[in-house]
């Protein structure tokens, strides 16, 4: 853990470095010292058909979920939001819609299986 997901609309592939972007999110999740190295996990998920308000596919977005196997203190997820928020903005300031959230995990339910 954790798993950082960042979902795009695709109209923004042309007119964003999503692979530049993912991997300075990706640092600095590594860079939090919150995890061990081999743990953190990135990807992005393109959107091709999506819905904002009244108006289909017109308005760009970005949202970027972490997840993370609970135990972190809420100061320690804020600065991790407020991390990657920062990226985001400096990055894409000019998408129409641009989100962060860090969800908890439960660890009791949580499975992994890696050879890494």
């Amino acid at each position: 853990m954790p798993n950082l997901v960042m979902e795009y609309t695709d109209s923004l592939e042309d007119r964003l470095n999503t692979q530049g972007l993912l991997q300075d999110m990706h640092q600095a999740l590594i860079d939090s010292g919150l995890f061990d190295l081999n743990s953190v996990k990135s990807r992005t998920l393109r959107c091709h058909s999506w819905l904002i308000g009244d108006s289909e596919d017109q308005h760009d977005f970005i949202h970027v979920t972490v997840e993370l196997l609970s135990g972190r203190t809420p100061e320690q997820k804020k600065a991790l939001s407020q991390s990657v928020f920062a990226i985001l903005t400096e990055q894409a300031n000019w998408v129409g819609s641009v989100t962060v959230n860090i969800r908890d995990m439960d660890r009791d339910c949580f499975a992994k299986h890696t050879t890494i």
